[in-house]
């Protein structure tokens, strides 16, 4: 085995048969942290902490030092993006992000470096910070929203439940939203490679509504974008792992996996853990896919599913982790229940 942290160790393809799988979750730093809330009450609104380093690089932390994860990743906001490409972007509390009127003509790259250079200091800070508090065996991870989620967000003006507004852009008008995906993904291109420059060791693609296509919109507005993405992060930065996110995707993950280049996928907790060890761990690492609910619950039902999911993937490459961000209700002490189930020392 090689002495590089085992976070990328596995996603380097190499399985951790007998071993403590390597394991981080998303949404790890949070408000189900009283650490957090104590910090995100003296920042004001949220993207006031996103953009403010040294508390930023103390929220990622937060976790880590609690639990020890094998991983920290950005504490960031997908939503930095449309705000640094020029789009109105505002959380409101208990409603979730706002997004301005979409005007195309309107975004560009003017604002774009001065938007995003505080989100870069806090990856400098964060890799320094891990080095100098003595977790050097923790890797960092960066991220972005994958174009399709972002775009979503962008046309939808914040979340929705059915996304017509986003699906009936990109059939009626394919030329425009087209446009707006290669501007993403190029925009996309550009914020990774800069937070890999500033320190970040994997990165993480997250397409949050994958799953709402069908599989014509899927491989055009998913697969085809990231593949994009991949390719030109690997042209300049080979070493570095890229997992991908398309949550909801079925069995299109498979095609995903395929297609994109991926390094690691993370699974959804729909995705059967025996399938994904029979189909897609022959092809990239695997990471996931704890039910969140399971954990906020704890108790017999969170036992049996980390036993299963860890007895499946047992023999490929595998990282712990969610199906999707830990719920803010959960208690901390829940985390700490799964942390002695993983074996973590």
């Amino acid at each position: 085995m090689s002495d590089e942290k085992p976070f990328l160790n596995v996603l380097k393809n190499r399985a951790i048969s007998g071993r403590t799988p390597p394991w981080w979750l998303m949404r790890q730093a949070g408000r189900y942290l009283p650490e957090y809330r104590e910090i995100r009450a003296r920042a004001g609104g949220f993207l006031d902490l996103v953009y403010h380093p040294e508390l930023a690089c103390d929220v990622t932390l937060q976790p880590i030092r609690r639990y020890g994860m094998s991983a920290a990743i950005l504490f960031s906001d997908i939503l930095v993006l449309p705000q640094a490409l020029g789009q109105e972007v505002r959380f409101e509390t208990g409603e979730g992000p706002k997004l301005g009127d979409l005007d195309l003509s309107r975004l560009g790259y003017k604002k774009f470096k001065e938007v995003l250079s505080p989100v870069y200091e806090t990856v400098s800070r964060i890799r320094g910070a891990l080095a100098e508090e003595g977790f050097h065996q923790t890797a960092l991870i960066g991220f972005c929203g994958a174009p399709w989620t972002v775009a979503c967000y962008m046309v939808e003006g914040g979340g929705s439940k059915e996304f017509h507004k986003v699906k009936t852009l990109a059939y009626a008008d394919p030329e425009k939203f087209q446009a707006l995906l290669e501007l993403l993904t190029e925009a996309s291109i550009t914020y990774l490679q800069a937070q890999i420059e500033a320190g970040a060791e994997a990165i993480q693609i997250f397409d949050s509504w994958a799953g709402v296509l069908d599989e014509d919109g899927f491989r055009r507005f998913v697969i085809a974008p990231t593949k994009k993405i991949v390719q030109s992060l690997k042209q300049k930065y080979p070493e570095v792992p890229i997992i991908g996110f398309p949550r909801g995707a079925g069995t299109l993950y498979l095609p995903y996996v395929q297609e994109t280049g991926v390094d690691g996928v993370s699974l959804d907790p729909s995705v059967s853990t025996g399938w994904a060890a029979e189909v897609l761990q022959p092809l990239c690492t695997v990471q996931g896919n704890l039910d969140p609910v399971r954990l906020m619950a704890g108790g017999d039902g969170m036992i049996r599913a980390v036993e299963k999911i860890l007895s499946d993937l047992k023999n490929g490459p595998y990282i712990f982790n969610l199906g999707h961000g830990v719920i803010k209700e959960t208690a901390p002490a829940q985390v700490d229940m799964l942390k002695t189930l993983l074996r973590v020392s």
